[in-house]
């Protein structure tokens, strides 16, 4: 899962992604209410929630709130604030956030509350992600395939192995991109080599044919890349 962290504070920006990273989320972090915008224009739906301070430079997350909701946009809104008054928090609210967490707070209370609005998202992840004979196991953040006795065969993966199968598996008989795999993959402020998505699909189709998954991930020449799950043997 991939979220938008927009704090100007560097400590607690840097502290909100270390522990996100720590959960195994991917992160783009920034620091400016105009930089988010125009990131959110432009890929807003690689993200699953969006965790917004009130006060930024350039525009505010108030304003980030009501553009999104203009839009009919339904992204999951955390508000960070040192805004503590009801008024503060009916204003919030108001302009569309859907929680609202007030400074200073604690970490393991940030992740509740994200765990909370992925639970009451419209999109809400199931615990499981099956297709063909490959099952994503989010509770574990485990991956298994199934074999024709029944039983489940672990396949040990990386956390950025893991988030590309999950790419592919969301997107069955679909061309996916280089450039929409890199979106999803990293964050803005990664290294993106030329040959980072090649390698990275290089690497995880080894690991599937360990376990006889060959063939599940095509080249398109000149396009990208599809998941094929009728190739499984």
């Amino acid at each position: 899962m991939k979220i938008l962290v927009v704090e100007d504070e560097p400590d607690l920006g840097a502290s909100i992604v270390r522990k996100l990273h720590q959960e195994k989320y991917i992160v783009d972090w920034l620091t400016d209410g105009d930089e988010a915008w125009y990131c959110l224009e432009t890929s807003w739906s690689s993200y699953s929630v969006a965790i917004f301070d009130w006060l930024l430079p350039g525009m505010s997350g108030i304003e980030l709130c009501k553009r999104l909701r203009l839009r009919s946009n339904s992204l999951p809104i955390l508000m960070l604030t040192a805004k503590d008054s009801m008024a503060d928090k009916v204003t919030g609210l108001d302009a569309g956030a859907d929680d609202y967490l007030t400074k200073p707070f604690g970490m393991e209370e940030l992740l509740a509350r994200l765990r909370a609005l992925q639970r009451r998202s419209p999109n809400l992840q199931a615990p499981e992600l099956q297709v063909g004979n490959l099952i994503l196991d989010y509770t574990n953040y485990a991956v298994y395939c199934q074999k024709p006795d029944g039983n489940k065969a672990v396949i040990n993966l990386t956390k950025k192995e893991f988030h590309l199968l999950e790419y592919f598996m969301k997107r069955p008989n679909s061309i996916v991109t280089r450039d929409q795999i890199l979106t999803h993959l990293y964050s803005l402020s990664a290294e993106r080599v030329s040959n980072v998505v090649a390698a990275q699909v290089r690497l995880l189709r080894r690991k599937l044919s360990e376990h006889n998954c060959d063939g599940l991930i095509e080249t398109i020449p000149s396009m990208g890349y599809r998941f094929n799950p009728t190739n499984a043997n």
